[in-house]
């Protein structure tokens, strides 16, 4: 099959594409992938509030920049542990608003994951524990290293999931599955967490990285309006009863058959060639 092309980015777009070099959170460009990459190993990359802040800016970045596909990674040993209970206003004794810290950070981010009109592909590295398992499964597509585990650690000091890992487990896994993650906070294998529907695809560790480049940059190729709109269409499905989701269906359809990538796509099979995909 010919490689699908893409239209080159705007000279605005390319000069918003900055890069961060250093810090908790790192991001460089690929093309048109944003690789936005948490940046703390020796923390098993836990999140600090100056860590959301850092990952704040890079999203505004990837927006700004008209990235066309986002990878999420961890760098060291591991993908995320969650967050980092040293930053947190923990006195003994004392009662600690939890909520304020997720309501500020952890919610804002998941949500804002899921409402990127673009592909988030999620390279799962190592350890990915507690809001950073849930982190992962917030993205569009999962990839894991064979040595990744995923743990619902939350038990372990007396909390329950979050970051949206209550709404997506029993969905994704069913009831029984995630009460038995959630209450006993064992640790799930990546191979496992394949075969129960949380992963998408899991790989030798050597081979994580040039897989996940490959996967976005291939996404990165594809009509985006489509691709966002598939995030919607499926996310709204998970309330939608099936009447609403038909005519979800049917609106959608009828903004993307009146949009230039499917003309392109149309035009390009009817002529036998490759599609310039341009996301308009």
């Amino acid at each position: 099959m010919a490689q699908e092309t893409t239209m080159p980015p705007s000279q605005a777009q390319t000069t918003a594409r900055a890069s961060l070099d250093s810090g908790p959170i790192l991001l460089h460009w690929q093309g048109d992938v944003a690789v936005v990459t948490l940046n703390r190993p020796d923390k098993l990359n836990s999140f600090t509030r100056d860590m959301h802040r850092a990952l704040v800016t890079a999203l505004d970045h990837v927006e700004a920049g008209g990235a066309r596909a986002l990878l999420l990674t961890g760098s060291g040993r591991g993908f995320c542990a969650g967050q980092d209970l040293a930053d947190l206003d923990f006195t003994p004794g004392q009662a600690t608003d939890l909520g304020e810290l997720i309501n500020t950070w952890f919610n804002p981010l998941v949500r804002r994951l899921q409402a990127l009109p673009l592909p988030v592909i999620a390279a799962v590295n190592g350890t990915a524990a507690g809001a950073g398992a849930n982190l992962a499964f917030a993205c569009d597509i999962v990839l894991a290293a064979r040595s990744a585990s995923f743990i619902q650690a939350f038990v372990k000091i007396g909390l329950l999931p979050d970051s949206g890992g209550t709404w997506l487990l029993p969905k994704r896994v069913g009831m029984a599955r995630a009460l038995g993650l959630a209450m006993t906070g064992d640790k799930l294998s990546a191979e496992e967490a394949a075969k129960w529907g949380l992963v998408w695809e899991v790989m030798d560790d050597p081979l994580l990285a040039e897989q996940a480049m490959a996967l976005a940059t291939h996404l990165s190729a594809q009509p985006t309006r489509a691709l966002a709109a598939i995030k919607q269409a499926i996310h709204a499905s998970a309330t939608n009863t099936y009447d609403a989701q038909l005519d979800l269906e049917r609106d959608l359809q009828r903004e993307l058959g009146q949009s230039h990538d499917y003309n392109e796509g149309v035009n390009a099979f009817l002529e036998k060639r490759a599609p310039r995909f341009t996301g308009a």
